[in-house]
């Protein structure tokens, strides 16, 4: 039988610009219809199946995923067989998960949770499915007691609307047992509460990002509550993990602060048509430099103490924005809050807290700055703090903290300080 060259895939039988496919009734132009798909499926002999398949490697790019656009400008990563099927068969050992369950998919199925995590994460332990189309606190909690779902995935702030809908309305989330909390920074308050008002007693924490398939550690169901709520857990099998120093590049030891690297199967193949950026974040090593500042316990477990992006300088010291939102998460007003820094021509940079309070409560910034005062470090402590109802986010829920910095900086009127140029 004629073999053919790895990558390329004859499309004779496929209209050009038919490359998606629609599930539901009313196919939009362009796009294939399920029941048209599989009788294309059918025109195909055997022969012609097997030659395809001899074309494939586990190695090739099969999914150009872009990164959520949090940080900047989104770029394409490129994926491949082994990265993703490889990390959703991880991720499902690590919730022990299998036929017997049933997930709830309230993430979009465009990015690296709902498509890896999600889907595929089911598909490899033939778990069953019920996605939330759009989004809604509500929706989701209808659909976990009318299905009787046992895993629940989000972002935290999925997870922190869920959990006030609750206090509105009685739901039965008895079903609960696992899911994800993943995707930004996951407040330990909020992570126990849905534990133990949710019963979702073995919830895990996820952490990585899209260039790494996405995870690169996770807690386990077996872990003791305290590292299943203050930890993104340890390596997944076969994934490296390491801390090191920024100036030096050298590992340091557990305890130290520094930025988590990973090397493995997970590692993206590179960023498409950027060979300058993909040099940037990969090593020569293999290493992928995530820009996220972690400590590592003598166990292997991690706790991410924020972005290198992030980090405020004020006046010659660094402040590390996850730290001062832990503590503002415990002021019982607080719903959400996210820590920014902002141009000061004093001090370089100072700290802003963008707040969300509790539905029906009030609070004003005098309040939380006394709430700061004598806990936390004076030059911690925010020099404002802004209320908003909601955060830009991108498409699949994460914040964006840049467009919060540059709204702060436009709204206190710190321009002119944003154009004082330092070493």
């Amino acid at each position: 039988m004629e073999s053919c060259k790895p990558g390329e895939l004859e499309a004779s039988r496929v209209p050009k610009l038919k490359n998606v496919v629609f599930i539901g009734e009313q196919v939009p132009p362009g796009m294939f219809g399920w029941e048209e798909m599989l009788a294309l499926g059918e025109k195909v002999s055997d022969g012609e199946l097997a030659r395809r398949q001899d074309c494939l490697s586990p190695d090739e790019v099969i999914n150009m995923q872009y990164t959520s656009g949090t940080t900047g400008f989104p770029k394409g990563v490129m994926l491949t067989h082994t990265n993703i099927i490889g990390n959703a068969k991880s991720v499902a050992a690590c919730m022990n998960f299998s036929a017997a369950d049933n997930l709830c998919i309230p993430v979009p199925f465009f990015h690296c949770f709902g498509c890896v995590l999600g889907t595929l994460t089911c598909v490899v332990s033939a778990a069953t499915m019920s996605p939330v189309i759009q989004f809604r606190p509500d929706v989701v909690l209808e659909t976990v007691q009318a299905h009787r779902c046992t895993a629940l995935h989000g972002v935290p702030t999925m997870f922190i609307a869920e959990l006030e809908q609750m206090e509105k309305e009685k739901y039965d989330t008895g079903s609960l047992r696992t899911g994800i909390m993943a995707g930004s920074p996951c407040p330990i308050e909020v992570m126990k509460k849905v534990v133990y008002q949710m019963g979702a007693e073995q919830m895990t924490i996820a952490y990585g990002q899209t260039e790494a398939s996405p995870v690169i550690t996770q807690t386990r169901p077996t872990d003791a509550l305290e590292l299943r709520v203050a930890t993104v857990g340890r390596a997944l099998p076969d994934v490296e993990v390491k801390i090191v120093d920024l100036p030096t590049g050298k590992q340091v030891g557990n305890g130290v602060q520094g930025e988590l690297c990973t090397r493995g199967y997970h590692v993206m193949k590179g960023y498409y048509k950027m060979p300058e950026a993909t040099a940037e974040v990969i090593d020569a090593e293999g290493w992928l430099h995530t820009g996220d500042l972690a400590v590592m316990d003598q166990n292997g477990y991690c706790k991410i103490t924020g972005r290198i992006k992030d980090m405020i300088i004020r006046g010659g010291e660094n402040i590390y924005p996850r730290e001062i939102e832990e503590f503002l998460y415990t002021h019982p007003k607080v719903r959400d809050v996210q820590v920014v820094g902002v141009p000061s021509l004093k001090y370089g940079e100072e700290v802003v807290a963008y707040v969300q309070l509790k539905e029906g409560r009030e609070a004003d910034a005098g309040e939380l700055r006394r709430f700061c005062e004598g806990k936390i470090a004076y030059h911690k402590i925010p020099v404002d703090f802004i209320f908003v109802d909601q955060y830009p986010t991108t498409a699949s829920g994460k914040i964006q903290k840049y467009k919060l910095r540059q709204l702060a900086t436009k709204t206190l009127g710190r321009k002119d300080a944003a154009w004082v140029k330092t070493a």
